[in-house]
């Protein structure tokens, strides 16, 4: 592990940390002579990092410190381009431009030395076969889910015959070159998935739903995990 990349990982290991974190367990995680840790820690504290404390007693860094945007490693950018890669073959059209457009700026904004990682990367998004197009913009839809508004869809079943229903949108799942609408079914008081190629219209509706959108998911979880636990 390079030393710009170990200061990276010392900086992430204290910001998950609750209580102090001794130089001892620090050199131990990185692999690292204690001796070589304390060196990092003077070298961060020198680039004024709030990090307090001291040998044998324990590190804190500071509440509130963020690093500087895009100092990533080359583990962290690699993930960032494989997950663009798989939007960009699952996503609709306009969330995939996205995904591409965010590869391209940080190939801009990365530095020199890390842009080989974009260009040869050891992990890629392979998908052979994307979702089926969809009757509907899915900017709207993602607007509606982060804002909390309720949907009124016109949903087609697998023999094509059609229902109106009043959801509450929660999430978007991608399954198998598909993708879901996760949501709450007021007709059937129950979560329910929609494939979105059978959704033949979609309308956001001026009116949100009650309740908390997190705890609405933490729902969803729990009844999916039940359903597993009985087959």
């Amino acid at each position: 592990m390079r030393r710009t990349e170990r200061l990276f990982q010392i900086i992430q290991v204290l910001r998950a940390a609750r209580t102090p974190v001794t130089g001892q367990s620090l050199a131990d995680e990185l692999e690292v002579s204690l001796r070589t840790l304390y060196r990092d820690m003077a070298e961060l504290i020198a680039q004024r990092v709030p990090i307090t404390g001291e040998a044998g007693m324990g590190y804190v860094l500071d509440e509130g410190y963020d690093m500087p945007p895009l100092m990533l490693t080359a583990d962290e950018l690699e993930a960032a381009v494989l997950g663009a890669g798989l939007v960009a073959g699952q996503a609709d059209p306009t969330l995939a431009r996205a995904a591409r457009d965010l590869v391209a700026k940080l190939t801009e904004a990365i530095p020199e030395e890390l842009r080989p990682v974009v260009l040869d990367a050891s992990s890629r998004a392979i998908v052979a076969k994307g979702p089926k197009a969809e009757r509907f913009d899915g900017a709207r839809l993602r607007v509606a889910i982060r804002e909390r508004f309720k949907l009124r869809v016109v949903y087609q079943d697998g023999g094509g015959r059609e229902s109106c229903r009043v959801i509450w949108p929660l999430l978007i799942a991608y399954f198998v070159g598909e993708r879901y609408i996760v949501a709450w079914c007021e007709t059937r008081q129950d979560y329910r998935h929609f494939r979105t190629d059978r959704v033949a219209a979609l309308d956001v509706l001026n009116e949100g739903y009650p309740g908390r959108r997190a705890e609405l998911i933490k729902g969803w979880e729990e009844v999916m995990a039940k359903r597993k636990g009985a087959t």
